[in-house]
């Protein structure tokens, strides 16, 4: 058999869509175009000698040899990681990739604790990914990442999760919503109320759901929207209420654009959540990470809480 001259980028490309079964979502992964990634696979196949993928209608498949091919790859990716870790403890710098995936509201204190973390080891370089809970969940389960942050760890994976800071929710309104001054708002009061609500498997509308089954009060959304800043414009334009991370609302409490309606049972106090599959050894720079953010990074070096939080509801 002749001499194979294969590429770590070629392994790259070929672990990444074999992982995927999708060209697209490895390239962007890997922050390539879609004919790029092409081009590479099929010199890869002529550098092996046989097809690595199988075209059946609009889907593909590993053949065989692709399967082997796999397997060789996870084996020798990981072996570089290993060596990677092992080089990396022979040095008392800190340095290397620090891979983050994060869901979509904790873009709003992550970037503080990660630029502070930054600050005292200048040889780390994050690569951090905000996107919604679905995809996170995904990039956990196929372990893409160093590891992820989010609020609930899913139900349906064997994980680690080590809680570090705290998520409260609170109900949003527009400074002058009739039930912006009102004391102590019953929960069945809030049920005519016109509310905007995120997408369905969003932390924050799973939490919220839970809330109205355990308080026995029904609603009926008047507006999904996927993301919180859309949300918080929605709130603003006297459109409706919803339930947000107070954190995401420090500029707006403080400008008097928004207010915190003093619902029973409200905040939600929830956590955030570092979270990798069990069983996994985290990277000598993610497990500096970890620890900073369970020393209570979170709560030093995050935007601090608006002065007119409100208290807990009884």
């Amino acid at each position: 058999m002749p001499r194979m001259h294969l590429t770590l980028q070629q392994l790259r490309l070929f672990e990444a869509v074999a992982r995927h079964r999708h060209f697209t979502r490895a390239a962007e992964e890997l922050h390539l175009t879609q004919p790029a990634v092409s081009i590479q696979l099929r010199r890869l196949e002529e550098n092996v000698g046989a097809k690595l993928f199988e075209h059946i209608g609009k889907r593909f498949f590993l053949t065989p040899a692709g399967h082997e091919m796999h397997a060789a790859c996870n084996d020798i990716l990981e072996r570089l990681r290993t060596l990677e870790q092992a080089l990396d403890s022979l040095d008392d710098t800190l340095k290397g990739p620090l891979r983050l995936s994060v869901v979509t509201s904790t873009k709003y204190f992550i970037p503080h604790i990660l630029g502070s973390f930054i600050a005292d080891h200048q040889a780390v370089v994050p690569r951090l990914i905000v996107t919604n809970r679905e995809r996170v969940i995904e990039r956990l389960a196929d372990n893409q990442d160093d590891f992820v942050i989010m609020g609930q760890a899913p139900d349906d994976l064997a994980v680690e999760a080590r809680p570090f800071y705290e998520n409260l929710l609170v109900v949003a309104a527009h400074p002058h919503h009739p039930l912006a001054a009102v004391p102590a708002i019953p929960p069945a009061q809030i049920a005519s109320e016109r509310w905007l609500v995120r997408e369905a498997g969003s932390g924050t509308r799973s939490a919220f759901d839970r809330y109205l089954i355990e308080h026995n009060v029904a609603i009926s959304p008047y507006m999904e929207l996927g993301s919180t800043e859309a949300i918080k414009q929605a709130v603003m334009a006297g459109l409706g209420v919803s339930v947000l991370p107070l954190s995401s609302m420090q500029l707006e409490l403080s400008n008097g654009c928004l207010a915190v309606l003093d619902v029973h049972g409200f905040p939600l106090c929830r956590r955030w959540n570092a979270v990798w599959l069990k069983g996994k050894t985290l990277p000598r720079v993610a497990q500096a990470f970890v620890e900073f953010l369970l020393e209570g990074a979170a709560a030093k070096h995050a935007t601090p809480h608006a002065s007119n939080q409100p208290a807990a509801s009884a």
